[in-house]
Formats: structure tokens, C-alpha cells, sequence
């Protein structure tokens, strides 16, 4: 009997749930087996643990030890047999930056062009490795040496400029002021001219601290303004991403059009919801407990039917958008077929945190009796993901009295970035 050859495992590095969730499904249709991390790190764990990974399908931007360009470098120096496909919403690679024969993608990223590359790249030779570049950072530091020697030029000829202006002043009264003995203006003038060379030494200093401190502000403002709006080029991107992401996802797993329209507009209400909190904290860490009551809100339409309780504290953007998206999914689930589709069915949602760790509970009650679904949809692969994207797991008990959701995750995947 013939062996069927099993299907070439290709290493998902993302941070972001939903395009991770993406890049996983781009990799199945593709025909190839995934396989996931949350980042650089995690990465290099499963490549030391296992020797079937053919291909590196990596974002750029990621939280921890490197990033993605890094980890590309030291995938092919370490493991060459590995292709490498790099995205990002912000950087733009170049032929130098990244290995030689790898693939950069920026995002969103387009699904028959990718499945296309993925199958293009397995079986291709090994892959050389270029040192990372540092022409960029030398560049700053050349810039700024400049910049310090200009403006130290400046200064000193500024200076020279204002001495040889008050030297030629006093020259003229000297010589115009003839009532005056002329030792007696050479005196007065003397004295008058040490004074204002004394002064003038003062002021010349002052107006090229002044300068210097204006010139290095607007330097400074200059760089400023480039990382904005890089950053919100990066943000613009992954949002435009995440839309993608859900809306294919949605769209995968629809029974109809009219349920497929339904989850859209659902999960769009949800990421824009995560985003106004995350605004309203100018995008810095939000809590724990204004991101779940921001989520629970739009379905407690009678009051009282969330039971909410837990010590609050200061979360990440990431982790904001991912207990977000993922609340949502648990609270359409419960109004449509668990304990909210039924008037006297509650849902207790409470967290704690102990040794390090936080363990959050979603506890229906009063509703339906439960029963475990057949097919894995689309929101059971989100609220399963939470566990992987905060490194922890997640706990499924779909009890008869109701359905329980258990989060277990350690505090730092929560609170660090």
C-alpha cells in the first residue's frame, strides 16, 4: 500500500489573535499543516522541539526577546532548510534587510497571492543568510555629529559677528565724537567698549543657547511627527488587517448571508467598542474590568444579567482588543442558545488573581440545557485562541446546567508587552 507523504508544517509567528487566526486558515488552504506562536520566543521553543517545519510565515512587529526580521536571521543561520515569509503593516523590507530568496508581504495581506507563495516556496533550496543591517543607525549617528559641529560652527562665527559689530560701533564714535580730549574718550571709550564686549559675550551666548535649544526642539518635533505617523500607519494597517481577517472568518463558517451579515456587523461593533476604550486611555494599558464591561454592555439589555466581579487591573492594547473580541463571541453565543436566550438565565463572570496568575470564569446558568456542538466554528476557534495568545489555556465545559468557560493565563502575558 502506497504511504501518503504528510503535509509540509508551516511555523505561524503572530501576535495579533485575528490575523494569526488568518494567517492559520491561509496556510490550510494552502494545504499545509500550521503550526502557532504568539512570538519570537515561543517560536524558537517549537523549532528546537521539532524537526518537520518547512516553512516561517513571521510578522515583523512583535512583543519580546526580537523581533520578526531578527528571528528570519537567525532561523536560516540555525535551520537553513527553512523558507521564510515576512509581513508587516509598518516596515517595509528590503532586498538587503531580509534573507536572501525569503518573501516580504505588507498587510493586509491578499489570501490567493499568499496560498500561491506558500506553495511556490516548498521545495526550494536552502536559503542563504545576510548579516542584519545596521547602515540605519550609523546614519543617525553621523546625522546627529553633524548636526552638533554645524551647530557649533554657527555659534562661534555668530559670536565673532556680534564682537565685530561693537568694535566697529565704538571705532566710529571714536572718531566722531571730536569736543572730547582724546585720552579722556580713549578712557571712557575703553571702558565703555570692555563693557560692551562683556556684554555682548552674554548675549551672543544666550542667543546661541537659545538656537541650540530651538534647533535641537524642532529636530526633535520633526522626529516626533515621522513616528506618529508611523505609527498610525502601522495602526491604519493592522486594523484594515483585522477587518480582512474577520470578515473572511466570518464569511468561512456563515450558514447563509444573513448570518454571515449578522457576525460582521457583531464582531466590527465589538473591535470598535475596544477601540473607544483604548482611545479613551490615549491608547495606553486600560483595565481588566472596563474592558469586560465594555464588552458585556450591548448584551445586558434587561440589567442585572452579568454578575461581574474581580481585582482590576492595567492590561495591554493587544490584550484589550483579543478579551474584547473574545467576550463577544462568548455573549452572541449565550443571547442566541445559551442561558441569556431565556428570560431568567444568567451569566457570573469573575476573575482572580493568585500566584502570578489570573483565572477568569464565564459560568452560565438558567438557560437551556447545553450540549457540545458537532462543528468548531469560528467563535470557538477565537475563545479557544485567548489561551494560546496570552500563554496560558483554556477550559471548555459545556455542562447540561450550563455552559463554562475557564481562562487561565499568567499575569505578565497580561500586563507586559
Amino acid at each position: 500500500m502506497k504511504k501518503t507523504k504528510a503535509p509540509s508544517v508551516v511555523l505561524v509567528v503572530e501576535d495579533e489573535l485575528m490575523l494569526r487566526m488568518r494567517a492559520v486558515d491561509i496556510v490550510e488552504d494552502a494545504g499545509f499543516t500550521p503550526v502557532e506562536a504568539v512570538n519570537a520566543d515561543e517560536a524558537i521553543e517549537i523549532l528546537e522541539s521539532r524537526d518537520d517545519i518547512a516553512v516561517l510565515f513571521t510578522d515583523i512587529q512583535m512583543p519580546g526577546s526580537m523581533d520578526g526580521l531578527r528571528l528570519a536571521h537567525l532561523v536560516h543561520s540555525r535551520w537553513p532548510h527553512i523558507k521564510i515569509i515576512l509581513v508587516s503593516g509598518q516596515i517595509a523590507v528590503t532586498e538587503v534587510d531580509k534573507p536572501e530568496d525569503s518573501r516580504f508581504f505588507p498587510k493586509p495581506l491578499e489570501i490567493q497571492q499568499m496560498i500561491l507563495e506558500l506553495q511556490g516556496m516548498v521545495g526550494r533550496g536552502a536559503l542563504k543568510v545576510l548579516p542584519t543591517l545596521s547602515a540605519e543607525n550609523g546614519s543617525l549617528t553621523k546625522e546627529n555629529k553633524e548636526l552638533r559641529y554645524q551647530l557649533q560652527q554657527a555659534g562661534a562665527h555668530a559670536k565673532a559677528l556680534l564682537l565685530k559689530t561693537v568694535l566697529d560701533t565704538e571705532k566710529q564714535q571714536l572718531i566722531i565724537d571730536e569736543n572730547q580730549p582724546l585720552q579722556d574718550a580713549l578712557t571712557t571709550e575703553n571702558d565703555s567698549l570692555k563693557l560692551a564686549l562683556e556684554q555682548a559675550g552674554i548675549d551672543a551666548n544666550a542667543l546661541l543657547v537659545q538656537a541650540g535649544i530651538e534647533a535641537e526642539e524642532r529636530d526633535a518635533a520633526g522626529k516626533l511627527q515621522k513616528l506618529i505617523h508611523a505609527e498610525l500607519h502601522h495602526r491604519i494597517k493592522n486594523m484594515l488587517a483585522t477587518v480582512g481577517a474577520i470578515t473572511d472568518q466570518s464569511l468561512r463558517t456563515a450558514t447563509s448571508m444573513t448570518h454571515a451579515r449578522s457576525a460582521i456587523d457583531g464582531r466590527f461593533a465589538a473591535l470598535a467598542r475596544a477601540h473607544d476604550l483604548l482611545t479613551r486611555a490615549s491608547w495606553e494599558n486600560a483595565t481588566i474590568d472596563s474592558t469586560v464591561r465594555s464588552a458585556v454592555e450591548p448584551f445586558d439589555q434587561g440589567g442585572g444579567r452579568f454578575i461581574i466581579s474581580g481585582e482590576d487591573i492595567r492590561i495591554t492594547s493587544s490584550s484589550v482588543i483579543a478579551f474584547a473580541m473574545t467576550l463577544n463571541e462568548l455573549c452572541t453565543n449565550t443571547t442566541k442558545f445559551g442561558a441569556l436566550s431565556l428570560p431568567a438565565g444568567q451569566v457570573r463572570l469573575e476573575w482572580r488573581i493568585e500566584d502570578d496568575r489570573l483565572r477568569l470564569e464565564w459560568a452560565e446558568s438558567g438557560g437551556p440545557p447545553v450540549t457540545e456542538p458537532t462543528r468548531r466554528s469560528f467563535g470557538t476557534r477565537m475563545i479557544t485562541s485567548l489561551g494560546q495568545q496570552l500563554k496560558g489555556q483554556v477550559e471548555l465545559d459545556y455542562r447540561p446546567t450550563g455552559f463554562v468557560y475557564r481562562l487561565d493565563v499568567p499575569l505578565e502575558s497580561l500586563t507586559t508587552r
